[in-house]
């Protein structure tokens, strides 16, 4: 029963993502995700509860796969070459997990473009269950930049990790995700020397003693 209750709220969420990546997170509403799967108002009312719940929910499933990617292409990276270059690599991985997302999960990859996160958590009351896990997501996101940086420089001041974020964040969404386009080779390759260039660079020292946030 819980598994075909899983598969069932799975569908619902797959259907909400790609109603987004159609027509905008507006769209998304319990009549068109209704209509979009033939299961009626109230069911999906009880499972969501509302519709921000729901949007809520969508999101951290979505966040929770590109996470688990991108996490797993760090992993492959430090362990496909010796050091320091796998950690340069590692980066770089993480700085193309986007594109590597939006292509083994094309819709997926466009709901989370489309779907302005603080927008949903803006919208009413947030259920504790859902602030929980996506505080659990921001946890784990800042634990991968610390183990990036210091695999790089062996060092995870606000300084160090700053650079990093610039990496994996920053730069993908100036180079890679601007215009929401395809995620060209070319795009990747420009992004990969990006991120190689930057790392050569290394950050300023710390301004504060206590600066080390790991």
């Amino acid at each position: 029963m819980a598994r075909h209750r899983t598969h069932d709220l799975d569908r619902l969420m797959d259907a909400a993502e790609r109603i987004a990546a159609e027509s905008g997170s507006d769209a998304v509403t319990v009549r068109a995700l209704s209509q979009a799967t033939s299961v009626s108002n109230g069911a999906i009312y009880h499972a969501f509860g509302s519709r921000a719940g729901m949007m809520n929910q969508v999101w951290l499933r979505a966040a929770r796969r590109f996470l688990e990617l991108q996490r797993d292409a760090v992993d492959n990276a430090l362990a496909a070459s010796p050091a320091p270059q796998n950690a340069i690599e590692a980066v770089v991985a993480a700085a193309d997990a986007p594109a590597e997302y939006l292509i083994r999960h094309p819709v997926s990859g466009r709901f989370l473009l489309t779907v302005n996160r603080a927008e949903i958590l803006d919208r009413g009351e947030i259920p504790v269950e859902v602030a929980v896990q996506s505080d659990a997501l921001d946890k784990a996101l800042t634990t991968l930049f610390i183990r990036l940086s210091r695999s790089v420089w062996n060092r995870a001041d606000h300084e160090s990790v700053a650079v990093i974020r610039d990496c994996v964040v920053e730069l993908p969404t100036a180079l890679l995700l601007r215009g929401r386009r395809a995620p060209e080779p070319a795009v990747r390759e420009r992004l990969a020397a990006a991120v190689r260039a930057v790392l050569t660079l290394t950050p300023p020292e710390p301004g504060q003693p206590g600066d080390p946030i790991a």
